[in-house]
């Protein structure tokens, strides 16, 4: 299947490793150029290497809860590649911990860059996008069901949902595309850094795994096929979604 995706540009923030690079993985090897984010050279740089034996791809080192970063990237993208099809927006997991025991500078931090550092890139995005453009928010399956142990996941990512739903809204008569990403258990260094929270690591996972349908995490790569073809031409006609990849763990319509 030909998802569209030739000498289409997008940007994929927080690329460096797990559910950002899967994404840009799939992009560049189907051939879109990729702009990928992450906040240390020495991280964009190895990941740049990597995604540039299979398609074509840069980067630059940005934080999504700095102000200027969403000018930054879609004034990037433009410069580098002569276009701009579209984004991914995709931070780091905020930090773990219950709602009681969670300091107010961890929620404030989040919320920064989670958030309205997501919202920004989102907006400015908005603006500069053609008809056909799209705007992908890696969200959790926390917009739908919390997930213990991860109390300002829980708070946020449904707001933002919400706000990208609206947004949908808002940009669909230009022909612009929003949608977001439900990961769950995925096996990256970010869950298996959870799972090594709990006293028995391996029990843990093996807990999660059970009350899977499927009995496994899901791999970074079948996350990336999903939101590579989320974010093409191929589905053209979905907005307003959030998608969940999830192996049926979600038992949320």
């Amino acid at each position: 299947m030909d998802l569209g995706l030739k000498n289409k540009a997008y940007v994929v923030t927080g690329a460096t490793r797990g559910l950002g690079l899967a994404t840009a993985r799939e992009l560049a090897a189907d051939g879109a150029h990729v702009l990928i984010t992450g906040r240390t050279q020495a991280a964009v740089d190895s990941a740049v290497a990597e995604l540039s034996a299979l398609g074509s791809a840069q980067g630059l080192v940005a934080d999504n809860a700095d102000p200027a970063t969403a000018e930054r990237l879609v004034t990037e993208a433009g410069d580098r590649f002569g276009r701009f099809d579209g984004v991914l927006i995709s931070v780091g997991g905020p930090q773990a911990g219950t709602v009681g025991t969670t300091p107010e500078s961890a929620w404030r931090d989040a919320f920064e860059s989670v958030f309205l550092g997501a919202l920004r890139i989102a907006r400015t995005a908005a603006a500069e996008l053609p008809e056909g453009g799209v705007i992908g928010f890696v969200l959790s399956s926390s917009v739908r069901q919390p997930v213990p142990g991860l109390a300002v996941s829980n708070g946020l990512r449904p707001g933002l949902a919400m706000a990208a739903k609206a947004l949908a809204d808002e940009l669909g008569p230009r022909g612009i595309r929003v949608i977001g990403l439900l990961p769950a258990r995925i096996d990256t260094d970010r869950v298996r850094e959870l799972d090594g929270l709990a006293p028995d690591p391996d029990a843990a996972r093996e807990q999660a795994c059970a009350a899977i349908p499927l009995r496994r995490y899901g791999t970074p790569e079948e996350f990336g096929k999903v939101a590579a073809f989320a974010l093409s031409p191929a589905a053209s006609y979905l907005t307003g979604v959030m998608i969940p990849v999830d192996g049926g763990a979600l038992r949320t319509l």
